[in-house]
């Protein structure tokens, strides 16, 4: 039953944000708002509603090692499994300069997690600090690629444009499964951990982050497929900036999340030391290609092995 939980919340969350995502694009076509505008927020944060509902979840039924498990193994699993999965489907190169200012501020807010974890629970403070600093990256992001005509904006969800009732649909839809899912999901996981034997906090680093991470996976693989790198690594460089200072910003603002000791010494230290592997290739401007990826893929698998 415990593991008919778990994948049912995963459907849910998957197909959740890619109706949000369809439904919450082709709405912004209806109103004519700029595709820059979309990109930096509707995308990013569609598909970081799944941990966003997770960790919100978890908080309020007292499981914080799903909250932080989920935030720091999302992260590392977007810059090891999917950066790792895309750069072995099509190597990954021609950095733009959105893509190194995003990754600096990625690898800022992985050395802030990392200052905060050493404190015993991430306050309501800490969290309101961390959702202003990404109000100021959206709006600094978006007034630099208005200024600066050869930034790229490739829209990662293709089709015709959807009539309104099938828009209100897919919405509506879309934040149902997404509920339902973070539910079941949440329930699953913690019931797991205990037929187990093991925290909360491994459950969170391995079931419930690949599975939160599903929208960006999916993205990445078929940006891959498509030769468009950049896609791929802002897509992952982006959602690792929202997990930090969205989705744990606004949940130790709606509730502080206590810190478990493992975290500051292990989990998010392998997150910092991914951060900048890849921020050191896009900085340094070395392609990624596929010898890189399976090296990020097998110490994905490393990882996952000590975990358990």
């Amino acid at each position: 039953m415990d593991y008919f939980l778990v994948a049912s919340g995963l459907v849910c969350l998957y197909f959740g944000a890619e109706w949000l995502l369809r439904g919450t694009v082709s709405l912004s076509r209806r109103l004519d708002i700029p595709t820059l505008l979309v990109s930096l927020v509707v995308i990013g944060f569609g598909t970081s509603l799944p941990e966003l509902l997770v960790s919100l979840r978890a908080a309020f039924a007292a499981s914080p090692g799903l909250v932080l498990g989920n935030v720091v193994g999302s992260n590392i699993a977007n810059t090891l499994l999917i950066i790792g999965v895309g750069s072995v489907i099509s190597p990954m190169k021609e950095w733009d300069g959105a893509v190194r200012r995003d990754a600096l501020v990625m690898l800022a807010a992985t050395v802030l997690m990392l200052l905060l974890v050493q404190f015993s629970a991430v306050g309501r403070l800490a969290g309101l600090v961390m959702v202003v600093l990404l109000g100021v990256y959206l709006r600094q992001g978006y007034r630099k690629a208005r200024r600066d005509p050869s930034t790229r904006i490739v829209e990662t969800i293709e089709g015709e444009e959807l009539p309104w009732s099938r828009i209100v649909i897919l919405i509506t839809a879309s934040l149902m499964a997404l509920f339902a899912g973070a539910e079941l999901l949440v329930r699953g996981a913690t019931k797991l951990a205990v037929d187990f034997g093991v925290s909360e906090a491994v459950i969170g680093l391995t079931v419930v982050a690949v599975g939160t991470s599903l929208p960006e996976l999916a993205t990445a693989v078929v940006a891959a497929s498509r030769r468009q790198s950049d896609v791929t690594v802002g897509n992952v460089v982006g959602s690792n900036i929202f997990n930090i200072l969205f989705i744990l910003g606004l949940t130790a603002l709606v509730l502080p999340v206590p810190v478990a000791p493992r975290f500051p010494r292990l989990d998010v230290p392998v997150m910092l030391a991914a951060a900048i592997l890849l921020t050191a290739a896009i900085l340094l401007d070395r392609p990624v290609g596929r010898l890189f990826g399976v090296a990020l893929l097998l110490s994905y698998a490393g990882y996952l092995a000590f975990l358990t």
